[in-house]
């Protein structure tokens, strides 16, 4: 069975640093958090979630969490997302499996995104582009998805408490 590099799959490149890992308690990232948790389901969308979490991550835009360890109600994952400055659900489809799953948790998202409702069709899983994982990914950036829930310190998305340290001025 042949195995390519990690670096030859479509859509993933190699990271620059390793992603901060939110699913230990230990670990306190510094400043405001945002936490990205995709479904990482089978089909392409689900694909998509999981690449585009962690693009968004290399990026700074948040850290990715494990969707699967939120489901068990692992402590250190709830208790990281319950400090979070703001969580993110990256859902593939209208199935909204992270979204409930985080919500079984008592974990509401800020901001909520379907990636079949960014004009994604639901495919086989390695149905993707380049361009379909930057569509996900500016669909955060963007703030699509945004949600009416306000941020930890009780400020909604936009208004400083968006999990950037507000070095976006308050606009994201």
């Amino acid at each position: 069975m042949c195995r390519r590099s990690r670096s030859s799959w479509p859509g993933v490149r190699e990271m620059a640093q390793p992603p901060t890992c939110t699913c230990s308690s230990t670990t306190e990232p510094a400043g405001p958090t945002r936490i990205i948790f995709p479904c990482a389901g089978q089909a392409n969308t689900g694909q998509l979630t999981n690449l585009a979490a962690i693009q968004l991550t290399e990026e700074g835009y948040g850290n990715i969490a494990c969707v699967a360890l939120l489901a068990i109600g692992a402590e250190g994952v709830l208790a990281n997302a319950k400090k979070a400055e703001e969580v993110v659900i990256l859902d593939g489809c209208p199935m909204l499996c992270a979204k409930k799953i985080a919500a079984e948790q008592g974990i509401i998202p800020g901001q909520h995104i379907i990636v079949t409702e960014l004009g994604i069709v639901k495919a086989g899983s390695r149905d993707y582009t380049d361009k379909d994982i930057e569509t996900v990914v500016s669909a955060a950036w963007d703030g699509s998805g945004r949600t009416e829930n306000p941020g930890k310190n009780g400020k909604k998305p936009g208004q400083g408490g968006c999990g950037c340290g507000n070095s976006c001025g308050g606009k994201c």
